[in-house]
């Protein structure tokens, strides 16, 4: 092994927590828009499908951006 650090092991921590952080967008804005959660309850519905469209590109379009930029030329 290397003394240095492997930079895809961070890449790929990377790309897990882009994934997680898009699922919990989903989530979150099924919820606002579900108006079932009290404290969320007073969220406009609409905000709801935003955040559910914006979890949703984080989760299927970032990754895959992410991971064409970081791509090495070899």
């Amino acid at each position: 092994m290397s003394a240095e650090r492997d930079p895809a092991i961070a890449r790929f921590a990377i790309l897990q927590l882009v994934r997680l952080s898009g699922t919990l967008l989903v989530l979150a804005g099924a919820l606002v828009a579900s108006r079932k959660v009290g404290w969320l309850a007073g969220l406009p519905e609409a905000a709801g499908y935003v955040l559910m469209v914006a979890g949703l590109a984080d989760f299927f379009a970032l990754p895959p951006l992410l991971a064409k930029r970081w791509r090495s030329s070899e």
